[in-house]
This record gives structure tokens, C-alpha cells and sequence, in this order.
């Protein structure tokens, strides 16, 4: 409690005292606030612990900021964003918290319980979800908004009944996006696409697999054996243009070999 007061008091001074930190808005703050929780997300993919707790502290120092705006406006502080999240915290999770006129013992005893209890107060809520899918925020990043929607279905049943039976459904994706790359048809061809990673990211959730982190990794992979090729390319005086793709796929094992 006493770092957190510290930091509110800084944030006071700085506010006050520095021309860039004063001049700020909810608007020019927004991008600054994705960047930084990229930059967690990064350092969370990574494992690394010291970064982690750095880009804790420049997200925590956005939701303050925004909350300091708030205050000067006479809208709320920090302190009705603490007690708002407290309220909603013990809302939702009445097997931890139960009401006090309840007198039945909570049989939510799994994660998957919760999350399917937790979906249907949400809609109860006075200012919470009127539907299943309203709480998945538009500006999501499309792999993510593709698994939140599915995963927000599954807790109200809509969910296959046997995970294996996704394969067909993936399989079947698979034909028809074959079918329509063949005609040649582009419009048509990238409505199955998207059929395609609906459901293998489908499949993903079913398996227990988080597909953005997946992906990431891949992609971090193909970063490095790429880094790899280039660097051995250009210790070797020789553009990338001007190799053969046999050469770049011997350089490329090699830096699989390397665990790379």
C-alpha cells in the first residue's frame, strides 16, 4: 500500500510539473497503453522475469493515468476502480463469496464450472452483457477475437460433444478452400481461408492449445533460422538474391540442427 501511494503522489507531481505529462489526454495516451501491453505480452512469451515486472509497472502506470483523468474531470479515481473491480471480482464468484440471504452450499467445484457461472452473471449484471458475444471487444486482434468467440460459446453449450469431431470440420475447411483456390476465385477463396483458421483455432481450444501463442512461437522460430541465413549470407558476401533455394534450405537446417 505504501509503494502504491508512492506512486500516486509521483504521478500527482509529474502531472503538475512536467509539460508532457500534463498535456495528456485519454486519446494520446491510447496508443502509447497498446504498445506497452504488447510489450508485456512480449516479455510474458519470453519468461523473462525481470522484464515482466518492468512492463507491469509502465501498464500499471497507464491505468493510473487514465484514473487521474478521471478524477480531474469528476468521474471516479483509482479508488472507485479498485472498489468497482472488488464489487465484480465478489460478484462473479459467489462459490468463493456467497451472498448473504443464500443458504445453499456452491457445487462450482471445476475451472470449467466457473467459467460457465461466471458467463451467466455477466448477462445478469444491471450494466453487464445483454448477449453471449457482446463482451468480446471489437478492436481484438482477429486470432484472439476468433477464440474468445468461440470459447464465450462453448460456456453456454454450443460446443461439440466429442473434441475429436472437430477434425472433420477442419478437414472438410481444408476441401473447400482447395475447391475455390482452383477457380481461381480470390473473394470466394479467402471466405473459406478464414473457414479454415475458424476452425483449427477451434481445434486449438479444444485441445487445451492457445493458438496466438502458437503462433507467436513459430513465428519467433522463423525469426531466428531467418536471422540465421541472413547473417551466414552476408559473412559470406553474398546477397540472399543470389542464392539458389537449396543453398538457403542447407544454411536454414543447419540452424534447425542448431536448436534454433
Amino acid at each position: 500500500m505504501e509503494a502504491f501511494g508512492r506512486l500516486l503522489d509521483v504521478l500527482d507531481e509529474l502531472r503538475v510539473k512536467c509539460p508532457w505529462d500534463r498535456k495528456q489526454t485519454n486519446e494520446s495516451l491510447r496508443p502509447n497503453t497498446i504498445e506497452e501491453t504488447y510489450e508485456l505480452c512480449d516479455a510474458l512469451m519470453r519468461g523473462d522475469q525481470k522484464d515482466i515486472c518492468k512492463e507491469l509497472g509502465d501498464v500499471l502506470l497507464h491505468v493510473c493515468f487514465y484514473a487521474k483523468i478521471g478524477s480531474e474531470k469528476e468521474a471516479f479515481d483509482i479508488a472507485d476502480v479498485c472498489h468497482q473491480l472488488c464489487e465484480k471480482l465478489i460478484f462473479r464468484h459467489p462459490h468463493v463469496f456467497p451472498p448473504a440471504d443464500s443458504h445453499d452450499a456452491s457445487h462450482v467445484t471445476t475451472a470449467q464450472q466457473v467459467s460457465e457461472q461466471w458467463e451467466q452473471i455477466k448477462q445478469k449484471e444491471k450494466d453487464g452483457n445483454k448477449t453471449v458475444l457482446a463482451g468480446v471487444p471489437a478492436a481484438l486482434p482477429t486470432l484472439i477475437k476468433a477464440y474468445r468467440v468461440q470459447d464465450k460459446a462453448r460456456n453456454v453449450g454450443f460446443d461439440w460433444e466429442e473434441r475429436e469431431q472437430v477434425w472433420d470440420k477442419v478437414k472438410e475447411e481444408i476441401s473447400e478452400f482447395e475447391a475455390e483456390v482452383a477457380h481461381m476465385d480470390k473473394e470466394r477463396a479467402e471466405g473459406e481461408l478464414g473457414d479454415v483458421l475458424f476452425s483449427l483455432i477451434n481445434a486449438a481450444r479444444l485441445y487445451k492449445i492457445n493458438p496466438d501463442n502458437a503462433l507467436e512461437r513459430t513465428t519467433q522460430k522463423f525469426i531466428r533460422r531467418f536471422n540465421y541465413l541472413e547473417a551466414h549470407t552476408l559473412k559470406a558476401g553474398r546477397p540472399l538474391t543470389d542464392m539458389t533455394l537449396a543453398e538457403m534450405d542447407e544454411i536454414w537446417n543447419e540452424a534447425k540442427a542448431k536448436g534454433l
